[in-house]
Protein backbone atom coordinates (compact mmCIF):
# COMPACT_ATOMS: atom_id res chain seq x y z
CA UNK A 1 0.00 0.00 0.00
CA UNK A 2 1.05 3.72 -0.93
CA UNK A 3 2.47 5.50 2.03
CA UNK A 4 -0.06 8.09 3.81
CA UNK A 5 2.23 9.77 6.00
CA UNK A 6 3.00 13.35 5.12
CA UNK A 7 5.68 13.77 2.71
CA UNK A 8 6.13 17.21 3.87
CA UNK A 9 10.05 16.47 4.21
CA UNK A 10 10.05 15.50 0.18
CA UNK A 11 10.28 17.76 -2.90
CA UNK A 12 7.41 16.90 -5.35
CA UNK A 13 9.38 14.90 -7.65
CA UNK A 14 10.83 12.95 -5.00
CA UNK A 15 9.29 9.10 -5.04
CA UNK A 16 7.17 8.50 -1.88
CA UNK A 17 9.35 5.19 -0.02
CA UNK A 18 6.59 2.98 0.29
CA UNK A 19 5.16 3.84 -3.51
CA UNK A 20 6.13 0.43 -4.91
CA UNK A 21 2.55 0.02 -6.84
CA UNK A 22 4.01 0.02 -10.36
CA UNK A 23 6.79 -1.71 -9.56
CA UNK A 24 7.00 -5.54 -10.49
CA UNK A 25 6.81 -8.03 -7.34
CA UNK A 26 10.19 -10.27 -7.32
CA UNK A 27 10.29 -13.80 -9.09
CA UNK A 28 8.91 -16.33 -6.74
CA UNK A 29 11.09 -19.65 -6.47
CA UNK A 30 10.33 -21.63 -9.44
CA UNK A 31 8.57 -24.75 -9.32
CA UNK A 32 9.55 -28.15 -9.63
CA UNK A 33 6.66 -29.21 -11.69
CA UNK A 34 6.09 -26.65 -14.89
CA UNK A 35 2.29 -25.40 -15.02
CA UNK A 36 0.04 -23.11 -17.25
CA UNK A 37 -1.36 -19.59 -16.73
CA UNK A 38 -4.86 -20.63 -17.46
CA UNK A 39 -5.97 -17.32 -18.01
CA UNK A 40 -3.81 -14.20 -18.63
CA UNK A 41 -4.31 -10.72 -20.65
CA UNK A 42 -0.87 -10.48 -22.19
CA UNK A 43 -1.49 -7.79 -24.40
CA UNK A 44 -2.54 -5.82 -21.11
CA UNK A 45 0.61 -5.91 -19.68
CA UNK A 46 3.74 -4.13 -20.20
CA UNK A 47 6.72 -5.32 -22.00
CA UNK A 48 7.00 -7.79 -24.63
CA UNK A 49 5.35 -11.13 -24.94
CA UNK A 50 8.63 -12.66 -25.06
CA UNK A 51 10.06 -11.20 -22.02
CA UNK A 52 6.88 -12.81 -20.24
CA UNK A 53 7.00 -15.88 -21.78
CA UNK A 54 10.33 -15.80 -20.87
CA UNK A 55 10.24 -14.66 -17.52
CA UNK A 56 7.23 -17.05 -16.95
CA UNK A 57 9.44 -19.80 -18.33
CA UNK A 58 12.40 -19.27 -15.64
CA UNK A 59 9.97 -19.79 -12.61
CA UNK A 60 7.75 -23.61 -14.49
CA UNK A 61 5.49 -21.44 -15.86
CA UNK A 62 5.53 -23.19 -19.38
CA UNK A 63 2.35 -22.59 -21.11
CA UNK A 64 -0.12 -19.43 -21.01
CA UNK A 65 -3.90 -19.53 -22.25
CA UNK A 66 -4.21 -15.91 -24.13
CA UNK A 67 -7.76 -14.67 -23.72
CA UNK A 68 -9.99 -12.43 -25.84
CA UNK A 69 -12.17 -10.15 -24.25
CA UNK A 70 -13.78 -8.34 -28.25
CA UNK A 71 -13.41 -8.46 -31.65
CA UNK A 72 -9.43 -6.78 -31.18
CA UNK A 73 -8.17 -8.52 -28.75
CA UNK A 74 -9.47 -11.82 -30.17
CA UNK A 75 -7.79 -11.46 -33.23
CA UNK A 76 -4.39 -10.40 -31.23
CA UNK A 77 -4.74 -13.49 -28.87
CA UNK A 78 -5.06 -15.81 -32.22
CA UNK A 79 -2.11 -13.88 -33.78
CA UNK A 80 -0.25 -14.53 -30.60
CA UNK A 81 -0.97 -18.33 -30.25
CA UNK A 82 0.37 -18.70 -33.40
CA UNK A 83 3.84 -16.65 -33.38
CA UNK A 84 4.19 -18.76 -29.84
CA UNK A 85 4.59 -22.41 -29.21
CA UNK A 86 4.45 -21.37 -25.45
CA UNK A 87 0.63 -19.37 -25.88
CA UNK A 88 -2.39 -20.58 -27.03
CA UNK A 89 -5.51 -18.75 -27.35
CA UNK A 90 -9.36 -18.31 -26.18
CA UNK A 91 -11.77 -16.05 -28.26
CA UNK A 92 -14.55 -13.91 -27.33
CA UNK A 93 -16.97 -11.18 -26.57
CA UNK A 94 -17.07 -10.29 -22.54
CA UNK A 95 -20.23 -10.30 -21.23
CA UNK A 96 -19.44 -6.67 -20.59
CA UNK A 97 -18.66 -6.32 -24.36
CA UNK A 98 -22.05 -7.68 -25.72
CA UNK A 99 -24.20 -4.78 -24.34
CA UNK A 100 -21.99 -2.02 -25.39
CA UNK A 101 -22.05 -3.18 -28.99
CA UNK A 102 -25.89 -3.62 -28.62
CA UNK A 103 -26.52 -0.42 -27.05
CA UNK A 104 -23.66 1.70 -27.38
CA UNK A 105 -21.43 3.80 -24.53
CA UNK A 106 -22.61 7.44 -25.17
CA UNK A 107 -21.15 8.33 -21.60
CA UNK A 108 -18.18 6.60 -21.46
CA UNK A 109 -19.28 4.62 -18.61
CA UNK A 110 -16.54 1.59 -19.76
CA UNK A 111 -13.57 4.19 -19.89
CA UNK A 112 -13.08 2.29 -23.29
CA UNK A 113 -14.21 6.01 -25.33
CA UNK A 114 -17.48 6.53 -26.27
CA UNK A 115 -19.37 4.03 -28.63
CA UNK A 116 -22.45 4.06 -31.18
CA UNK A 117 -25.38 1.29 -30.70
CA UNK A 118 -25.27 -0.82 -32.75
CA UNK A 119 -28.38 -3.05 -32.14
CA UNK A 120 -28.51 -7.07 -32.78
CA UNK A 121 -27.78 -6.70 -36.10
CA UNK A 122 -23.55 -5.33 -35.02
CA UNK A 123 -24.01 -8.62 -32.19
CA UNK A 124 -24.46 -11.00 -34.69
CA UNK A 125 -21.38 -9.45 -36.73
CA UNK A 126 -19.06 -9.76 -34.51
CA UNK A 127 -20.04 -13.03 -32.86
CA UNK A 128 -19.96 -13.97 -36.58
CA UNK A 129 -16.38 -13.36 -36.62
CA UNK A 130 -15.53 -15.30 -32.73
CA UNK A 131 -17.33 -18.29 -34.61
CA UNK A 132 -14.56 -18.06 -37.34
CA UNK A 133 -11.94 -17.17 -35.19
CA UNK A 134 -12.60 -20.40 -33.20
CA UNK A 135 -11.93 -22.28 -35.87
CA UNK A 136 -8.65 -21.30 -35.97
CA UNK A 137 -5.79 -24.34 -34.44
CA UNK A 138 -4.07 -22.12 -32.02
CA UNK A 139 -7.64 -21.39 -30.40
CA UNK A 140 -8.50 -23.75 -27.78
CA UNK A 141 -11.80 -22.11 -26.04
CA UNK A 142 -14.26 -19.97 -26.59
CA UNK A 143 -14.44 -16.93 -23.08
CA UNK A 144 -14.60 -14.84 -21.60
CA UNK A 145 -17.89 -15.22 -22.23
CA UNK A 146 -20.57 -15.39 -19.69
CA UNK A 147 -22.61 -12.78 -17.52
CA UNK A 148 -21.58 -9.70 -15.46
CA UNK A 149 -24.37 -8.25 -13.02
CA UNK A 150 -21.51 -6.73 -11.47
CA UNK A 151 -20.51 -3.85 -14.46
CA UNK A 152 -23.68 -3.62 -16.28
CA UNK A 153 -27.19 -3.09 -15.05
CA UNK A 154 -30.59 -4.84 -15.87
CA UNK A 155 -30.35 -3.06 -19.38
CA UNK A 156 -27.76 -5.12 -20.66
CA UNK A 157 -28.96 -8.64 -19.07
CA UNK A 158 -30.64 -9.27 -22.65
CA UNK A 159 -27.34 -8.73 -24.73
CA UNK A 160 -25.52 -10.64 -22.34
CA UNK A 161 -27.33 -13.76 -21.94
CA UNK A 162 -28.03 -13.65 -25.95
CA UNK A 163 -24.65 -13.55 -26.24
CA UNK A 164 -23.72 -16.28 -23.84
CA UNK A 165 -25.82 -18.42 -25.52
CA UNK A 166 -23.90 -18.08 -28.68
CA UNK A 167 -20.63 -18.51 -27.60
CA UNK A 168 -21.60 -21.87 -25.89
CA UNK A 169 -22.97 -23.18 -29.38
CA UNK A 170 -19.97 -21.56 -30.67
CA UNK A 171 -17.66 -24.12 -28.63
CA UNK A 172 -19.73 -26.90 -28.85
CA UNK A 173 -20.07 -26.70 -32.57
CA UNK A 174 -16.25 -26.17 -32.70
CA UNK A 175 -15.19 -28.68 -29.90
CA UNK A 176 -13.41 -26.09 -27.77
CA UNK A 177 -13.07 -25.34 -23.83
CA UNK A 178 -16.13 -22.91 -22.83
CA UNK A 179 -14.02 -20.10 -20.69
CA UNK A 180 -16.88 -18.74 -18.33
CA UNK A 181 -16.91 -14.71 -16.64
CA UNK A 182 -19.41 -15.17 -13.42
CA UNK A 183 -19.69 -12.06 -11.61
CA UNK A 184 -22.53 -11.84 -9.35
CA UNK A 185 -24.14 -13.74 -11.21
CA UNK A 186 -23.77 -17.70 -10.43
CA UNK A 187 -27.65 -19.04 -10.72
CA UNK A 188 -28.29 -17.25 -14.26
CA UNK A 189 -25.15 -18.85 -15.43
CA UNK A 190 -25.80 -22.36 -13.85
CA UNK A 191 -29.84 -22.20 -15.63
CA UNK A 192 -27.94 -21.15 -19.13
CA UNK A 193 -25.45 -23.80 -19.08
CA UNK A 194 -28.52 -26.51 -18.14
CA UNK A 195 -30.49 -25.09 -20.72
CA UNK A 196 -28.18 -24.96 -23.89
CA UNK A 197 -26.45 -28.08 -23.11
CA UNK A 198 -22.65 -27.50 -21.55
CA UNK A 199 -19.48 -28.16 -23.70
CA UNK A 200 -18.07 -31.14 -22.73
CA UNK A 201 -15.57 -28.79 -21.34
CA UNK A 202 -16.43 -25.95 -19.28
CA UNK A 203 -13.99 -23.75 -17.06
CA UNK A 204 -15.36 -20.81 -14.52
CA UNK A 205 -12.23 -18.80 -14.93
CA UNK A 206 -11.87 -16.72 -11.65
CA UNK A 207 -13.97 -18.85 -9.63
CA UNK A 208 -15.94 -16.68 -7.22
CA UNK A 209 -18.45 -18.96 -5.70
CA UNK A 210 -18.65 -20.51 -2.42
CA UNK A 211 -18.01 -24.22 -1.66
CA UNK A 212 -21.70 -24.86 -2.21
CA UNK A 213 -21.59 -23.95 -5.48
CA UNK A 214 -18.32 -26.10 -6.10
CA UNK A 215 -20.29 -28.97 -5.49
CA UNK A 216 -22.62 -28.24 -8.08
CA UNK A 217 -19.78 -27.87 -10.51
CA UNK A 218 -17.82 -30.66 -9.60
CA UNK A 219 -21.43 -32.63 -9.75
CA UNK A 220 -21.28 -31.10 -13.99
CA UNK A 221 -17.68 -31.87 -14.58
CA UNK A 222 -17.10 -28.33 -14.78
CA UNK A 223 -13.35 -26.87 -14.20
CA UNK A 224 -12.71 -24.61 -11.36
CA UNK A 225 -9.70 -21.86 -11.84
CA UNK A 226 -8.55 -20.19 -9.01
CA UNK A 227 -6.84 -16.90 -9.03
CA UNK A 228 -5.01 -14.95 -6.54
CA UNK A 229 -7.52 -13.40 -5.01
CA UNK A 230 -7.77 -16.70 -3.36
CA UNK A 231 -4.97 -14.93 -0.93
CA UNK A 232 -6.73 -12.08 0.20
CA UNK A 233 -7.98 -11.46 3.80
CA UNK A 234 -11.88 -11.44 2.91
CA UNK A 235 -11.61 -14.40 0.61
CA UNK A 236 -12.48 -17.43 2.83
CA UNK A 237 -15.89 -18.51 0.72
CA UNK A 238 -13.11 -19.01 -1.97
CA UNK A 239 -10.82 -20.87 -0.11
CA UNK A 240 -13.91 -23.13 1.25
CA UNK A 241 -14.34 -23.73 -2.47
CA UNK A 242 -11.05 -24.35 -2.89
CA UNK A 243 -11.50 -26.76 -0.40
CA UNK A 244 -13.96 -29.33 -1.26
CA UNK A 245 -13.08 -29.09 -5.51
CA UNK A 246 -11.81 -31.93 -6.53
CA UNK A 247 -8.15 -31.85 -7.69
CA UNK A 248 -8.85 -33.11 -11.05
CA UNK A 249 -11.15 -30.02 -12.00
CA UNK A 250 -8.64 -27.44 -10.25
CA UNK A 251 -6.75 -25.15 -12.41
CA UNK A 252 -4.76 -21.99 -11.70
CA UNK A 253 -4.69 -18.60 -13.36
CA UNK A 254 -3.02 -14.97 -12.83
CA UNK A 255 -5.99 -12.86 -14.72
CA UNK A 256 -3.10 -10.73 -15.44
CA UNK A 257 -2.29 -7.84 -15.41
CA UNK A 258 -5.52 -8.01 -12.78
CA UNK A 259 -5.57 -9.84 -8.90
CA UNK A 260 -2.07 -9.84 -8.14
CA UNK A 261 -1.62 -12.14 -5.08
CA UNK A 262 -0.62 -11.40 -1.82
CA UNK A 263 1.27 -9.95 -0.44
CA UNK A 264 1.54 -7.92 -3.87
CA UNK A 265 -2.02 -6.75 -3.68
CA UNK A 266 -2.21 -4.07 -5.77
CA UNK A 267 1.22 -4.33 -8.04
CA UNK A 268 1.29 -5.70 -11.22
CA UNK A 269 0.51 -9.31 -12.21
CA UNK A 270 1.81 -11.89 -14.32
CA UNK A 271 2.21 -15.50 -15.53
CA UNK A 272 5.27 -15.54 -13.52
CA UNK A 273 3.36 -14.94 -10.58
CA UNK A 274 1.82 -17.97 -10.58
CA UNK A 275 4.21 -19.88 -8.11
CA UNK A 276 2.81 -17.26 -5.44
CA UNK A 277 -0.76 -18.94 -6.05
CA UNK A 278 -0.14 -22.22 -6.96
CA UNK A 279 1.58 -22.22 -2.86
CA UNK A 280 -1.07 -20.84 -1.59
CA UNK A 281 -3.80 -23.31 -2.76
CA UNK A 282 -1.38 -26.15 -2.45
CA UNK A 283 -1.53 -24.94 1.68
CA UNK A 284 -5.25 -24.56 1.39
CA UNK A 285 -5.56 -28.04 -0.04
CA UNK A 286 -3.18 -29.59 2.43
CA UNK A 287 -1.43 -31.19 -0.38
CA UNK A 288 2.42 -30.95 -1.66
CA UNK A 289 2.94 -28.14 -4.34
CA UNK A 290 4.34 -30.67 -6.39
CA UNK A 291 1.65 -32.66 -6.47
CA UNK A 292 -0.87 -29.94 -6.93
CA UNK A 293 1.40 -28.89 -9.59
CA UNK A 294 1.02 -32.34 -11.14
CA UNK A 295 -3.13 -32.22 -11.03
CA UNK A 296 -3.25 -28.55 -12.59
CA UNK A 297 -1.00 -29.21 -15.72
CA UNK A 298 -2.59 -32.62 -16.33
CA UNK A 299 -5.96 -30.32 -16.21
CA UNK A 300 -5.18 -27.31 -18.24
CA UNK A 301 -3.76 -29.48 -20.92
CA UNK A 302 -7.19 -31.53 -21.23
CA UNK A 303 -8.96 -29.05 -20.92
CA UNK A 304 -7.40 -27.08 -23.64
CA UNK A 305 -6.58 -29.69 -25.86
CA UNK A 306 -2.53 -29.06 -26.50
Amino acid sequence: MAATASNSGTTGGERKKNDDKDVPPPLPAPLNVPVADSHTHLDMQSGSVGDALAKAASVGVTTVIQVGCDLAGSRWAAETAAAHDAVWATVALHPNEAPRIVLGDPDGWSRQGEREPGGDAALDEALAEIDALAALPHVRGVGETGLDYFRTGPEGMAAQERSFRRHIDIAKRHGKALVIHDREAHDDVLRVLEEEGAPDRVVFHCYSGDAEMAKICAAAGYYMSFAGNITFKNAQPLRDALAVAPSDLVLVETDAPFLTPMPYRGRPNAPYLIPVTLRAMAEIKGVHEDALATAVAANTARVFGY
